[in-house]
């Protein structure tokens, strides 16, 4: 759905979008200004990291929603984000000028994937790393591919590229488009190939179930064309039932159930995964993934079966597979200080918080993992997986939990209950504690850690500044 009338593209040169310093606003903003638009912005508050960036792509943006700021644009077309509701002073202004609008999706399926090969990524984890690996394959490759991503991509040191080539792989969100289109960003895609990760209940605050929340991934399966391709991870359940509805072919792929696509003779370590890629029961070679995990191993076998289909030889793969550097604040180590390496990742939902875990494990064989963990999502601030959070953290020696501050996003019979998480985790696994600040648990973690230590910080936010100040307090000894 857009806005009052649709858009004629041919005819737009100014480009107007409001909340524009989100992830996927300030990247699409950068996208659209590399296509020769004329790009202005507002948000609510205008700061670094992405004010950094806008400036640098020569992106003027507003600080405040008003409507004076529609008058010194002057567009010919909106885009509004997600975070804007129809009260929004310059929603309202746009909506009284007669301005046309379209939500940040359906802008991006109209002007950039329908004229390409679209190249989708979705499910509830891995899809910022498996669509930054498809664009890394494609770019290696030789293809020129575009691609937008929902992390930074360390090979590329940002999360687009606007490509000459035939295909645009992007991450598909199934978090709502606008305020004035309650579906799931990935309707707006037009998938000709995608790659369909796990399937599992988050977004608590828009789904009201697993059976909502599969419904989403069932509309998006139904958009792939009978000549388009599905890789299908057949580790969940949920995702080989719902891949049974394409009309188009489908690969299986796994590292832990028999599929198409296996990692066979795996090998984790410090310098990422050693396999060998097996389709059809059949070997293609030995490869070297740099990034560790077997949660990435995975990944990489769903980029290794669409890459494929969509022409890539083994050898090509496999020498995108080597160089691959990763996305950052997945697994990103952001410091080492008295013999103790901080690392940061983005991990939020509990099976991601336990999969990272063990990927670090992994990568630091023989080292012990102190976890710091804020719930600060709307799905991990209630207490949806109060008792699957307490199974997550068995591969770590100590466990520090933040208790959020109160909120009214979720209602209090719903929040998480952190010190009784606390006492679960420490009830059957390593010593948990609640912390009231960020200050606090940098404290704790000062004074129980050792050289040899590996700390690793998750949330889906800035966590309060914490690596900064753990390495500080680190440093002080």
């Amino acid at each position: 759905m857009s806005g009052e009338r649709a858009i004629d593209w041919s005819a737009v040169r100014r480009v107007h979008l409001i909340g524009v310093c989100g992830t996927g606003m300030g990247s699409f903003a950068g996208m659209l200004k590399a296509a020769g638009y004329q790009v202005t912005g507002s948000d609510e508050n205008v700061y670094p990291p992405m004010s950094t960036q806008l400036e640098r792509w020569g992106i003027e943006a507003f600080s405040g929603y008003r409507a004076e700021n529609l008058l010194r644009a002057r567009p010919d077309a909106v885009v509004v984000g997600n975070v804007v509701r129809a009260v929004n002073p310059e929603a309202t202004a746009m909506r009284e000028m007669g301005l046309p609008h379209v939500s940040f999706p359906q802008a991006l399926g109209e002007l950039f994937l329908a004229p390409r090969h679209g190249v989708v990524v979705v499910g509830t984890h891995g899809k910022t790393t498996a669509s930054a690996l498809m664009g890394f394959l494609l770019f290696q490759a030789g293809r020129d591919p575009s691609f937008l991503v929902g992390g930074v991509t360390r090979d590329f040191d940002g999360n687009f590229r606007l490509g000459g080539g035939p295909h645009f792989v992007v991450e598909g969100d199934e978090y709502d488009t606008a305020y004035f289109d309650k579906g799931p960003k990935f309707l707006h895609y037009r998938p000709r190939t995608a790659v369909f990760t796990s399937c599992e209940m988050d977004h608590a605050d828009i789904y009201r179930d697993e059976a909502h929340y599969r419904s989403a991934f069932e509309r998006f399966v139904r958009l792939l064309p009978p000549d388009g391709y599905l890789a299908a991870c057949s580790t969940w359940e949920s995702v080989a039932a719902l891949a049974r509805q394409a009309a188009c072919a489908v690969e299986t792929y796994s590292v832990e159930r028999p599929a198409d696509w296996e990692a066979r003779e795996l090998a984790l370590g410090p310098d990422g995964a050693r396999f060998v890629l097996t389709r059809g029961g059949r070997p293609l070679g030995k490869v070297r993934l740099a990034v560790g995990g077997a949660h990435n191993v995975e990944n990489a076998l769903g980029v290794a079966a669409a890459a494929t289909h969509l022409g890539l030889s083994f050898p090509e793969i496999a020498a995108g597979f080597e160089k691959f550097r990763g996305v950052k604040r997945r697994q990103e180590v952001r410091g080492t200080e008295g013999g103790v390496t901080v690392v940061d990742d983005f991990a939020h939902h509990p099976t991601a918080v336990s999969r990272t875990l063990a990927a670090i494990r992994g990568s630091f064989p023989g080292s012990r993992l102190l976890a710091c963990f804020e719930p600060r999502s709307n799905t991990s601030r209630r207490s949806l997986h109060q008792r699957e959070y307490a199974a997550s953290f068995g591969d770590a020696a100590r466990v520090y939990l933040l208790r959020p501050a109160p909120s009214d996003r979720v209602p209090e019979a719903e929040r998480l209950d952190v010190d009784r998480l606390a006492r679960e985790i420490g009830a059957g696994g390593p010593p948990a504690e609640a912390c009231a600040t960020v200050e606090g648990m940098v404290e704790s973690v000062r004074a129980e850690a050792r050289p040899g230590d590996v700390v690793v910080a998750m949330s889906n936010g800035a966590f309060g500044g914490i690596f900064e100040k753990l390495l500080a307090a680190l440093r002080r000894g």
